[in-house]
Order: structure tokens, then C-alpha cells, then sequence
């Protein structure tokens, strides 16, 4: 039971999603959430009961804005996102200057920290095969660098003040309240958006690459669930099943009631991730977590959702 639980990026996708499940699960618990709104929205927070205050915690405002929040517990989702910035500095600054600065509140507090990963630290893998957490990392662009340096530096801070630190290694996310998000927002919600407005879903030739999507509903699961870890590790979050995109759109098909076919192009990209997929052994196995949300699950009811045939 937690009394005190600190959500920082609270108003953004995972974490509004989070805060309000965790607002059902613990009714008697403290929720205070952070976010600097940069890349959030508040609309996510409607129903929300708790308190929400504008930080930025790569800054020192945060040690003043939690001073008399004791957290038993702290999510820290607050990071950059947008894994086409290039600056550098920028990134480095935000994600990782952040965390350490959530770790020494933890340290200060003997709070569990649970904090966001990432599978993009795996690399562009060339093998099909699932990846399991301790297989060689590889970095290709800032954001997955920064996400890598995080877990290295959990691992380092766990070591050396035997605090809990959890990371969760999110594979590729969907769901509701991720629209704020724009072009950045998953794939999933690209393309439905092309198909309801009548458009042909566009994607990247020949539409056979593969992806470990997951739903919001089951990344929130395993992120409270984190919380219980019997020790500090990194567990990945994906659904452990890898679709095309060729079957992501049959499957957005059948829940619009369309028949679109997909207009392919050349992908633009240096670097491009042809294939991901979770190995979900290893939080199956310690924690219990099993996803309950099957790919063409999850798309029908976020379309239900999305169409408003059924509430959130």
C-alpha cells in the first residue's frame, strides 16, 4: 500500500493514464503529480483528484516543490520524447540531469523509484528474435543514448544506497490520451487518423516491418506493478508478440468498418528499426505480469474509444 505516490510527467500519455488507474487502485493515497506541460496536456488529467504543480525536474525547483511530499514511491516519466531532437546538450540535460535529480529526492525520502526506459536502447537489432533485457545495447540516436546513460546511472545509485530503482523498458505504446502528441503520437493513431478522415494508410515499403506494440493499459500494469519488484532491475513492457504494419492496418480495417489498402514509400530514414520484440520472460516470471491486450484487442478498443462508442 502506498500513501504518498509522486508522478513525475504526470499529464503526458503513460503517466495521465497512470495517475488515474492508480487513483482507482489506492482511493486513500496521497497522488502529486509533476510536469512541465512541454509536452503534455491537462485535458489528459480530467477526473484527476490530486495535486498537479508546473516543474521542471532537471532544474532545482523540484527539491522546493516536494518538500513537505514524502513519497513512498515515485514514477518518473518525465523525460524528452521526441526522438528526432538533435541537440545534444538539450537532451542529455533533460533526461538524465532529471533523473539524478529524482534519485537524490529518493535517496532524500527512501523512496521506490520506478522510472521509463526504453527498447530503443537495444539498436537497430538485425536478428528476429525476442530481446531480453541483459542482450547487448546499442544506441543510435541521442534519446535511446540518454535512456541508456538512465539505466546505467539506476543501476550505479541502487549499488551504492541499496534504494530500489526499477526501470520499465516500454516498447512501442498506444492508446488512449496520446493525441497531444501530435506526429509523435504512436503509429497506430497516425493511421487511424489518415483512415477516418478517407485517406489510404500510408507507410513505409513493403509494410512487412515488424513492431512489439503495446497497450497503454497493459504498460500501466506492469509500471505499478514495477513498484514491487523484489529487487532493483529492468524488466521490458511489450506485449511480446511482433506485428507488421501491413496487419496493424486489417486490424484498424475491421474495427472502422473500411477496406483500405496501404500506399507504401521509401522510409527516409538513416536509421530505422526494422523489428522489435519483447521477451516477456523475465516480468512474468518475477512479478506475474501478463498482458491482456492482444494486438487486435487493443486496436478495437481504442477505435471504440477513439469513436466514442464506449468510455475510457
Amino acid at each position: 500500500m502506498f500513501h504518498n505516490i509522486l508522478i513525475t510527467g504526470g499529464a503526458g500519455f503513460i503517466g495521465s493514464n497512470l495517475a488515474l488507474k492508480l487513483q482507482k487502485e489506492y482511493p486513500n493515497s496521497k497522488i502529486l503529480i509533476l510536469d512541465d506541460f512541454s509536452s503534455a496536456n491537462f485535458k489528459n488529467l480530467k477526473g484527476f483528484k490530486g495535486i498537479v504543480y508546473s516543474c521542471d525536474v532537471s532544474t532545482d525547483e523540484v527539491f522546493f516543490k516536494i518538500e513537505d511530499f514524502k513519497p513512498d514511491v515515485i514514477f518518473h516519466l518525465a523525460s524528452i520524447t521526441d526522438t528526432t531532437v538533435t541537440d545534444q546538450e538539450y537532451m542529455m540535460r533533460r533526461n538524465v540531469d532529471g533523473f539524478k535529480n529524482v534519485l537524490e529526492l529518493a535517496y532524500d525520502n527512501e523512496s521506490i523509484v520506478v522510472y521509463a526506459s526504453s527498447a530503443s536502447v537495444y539498436g537497430n537489432v538485425r536478428e528476429k528474435v525476442p530481446l531480453k533485457e541483459d542482450r547487448e545495447k546499442s544506441p543510435e540516436n541521442v534519446y535511446a543514448f540518454s535512456k541508456y546513460i538512465m539505466d546505467n546511472l539506476a543501476q550505479e545509485f541502487a549499488e551504492k544506497t541499496s534504494l530500489k530503482i526499477v526501470g520499465v523498458r516500454y516498447f512501442n505504446v498506444y492508446g488512449p490520451r496520446e493525441a497531444h502528441k501530435g506526429k509523435f503520437a504512436s503509429m497506430i493513431y497516425q493511421l487511424y487518423l489518415q483512415m477516418k478522415s478517407g485517406q489510404r494508410p500510408r507507410i513505409f515499403k513493403w509494410g512487412e516491418q515488424k513492431r512489439d506494440f503495446v497497450y497503454v493499459k497493459d504498460a500501466v500494469d506492469a509500471t505499478i506493478l514495477a513498484a514491487k519488484a523484489p529487487r532493483s532491475t529492468v524488466y521490458n513492457v511489450g506485449s511480446g508478440e511482433a506485428t507488421s504494419f501491413n496487419d496493424v492496418i486489417k486490424y484498424l480495417n475491421q474495427a472502422l468498418g473500411t477496406d483500405f489498402e496501404p500506399e507504401y514509400f521509401d522510409c527516409p530514414y538513416d536509421f530505422y528499426q526494422e523489428y522489435t520484440q519483447a521477451d516477456m520472460t523475465k516480468i512474468k516470471e518475477e512479478l506475474g505480469f501478463v498482458p491482456r491486450y492482444s494486438i487486435q484487442r487493443g486496436i478495437k478498443e481504442y477505435v471504440d474509444i477513439l469513436e466514442g462508442r464506449i468510455n475510457e
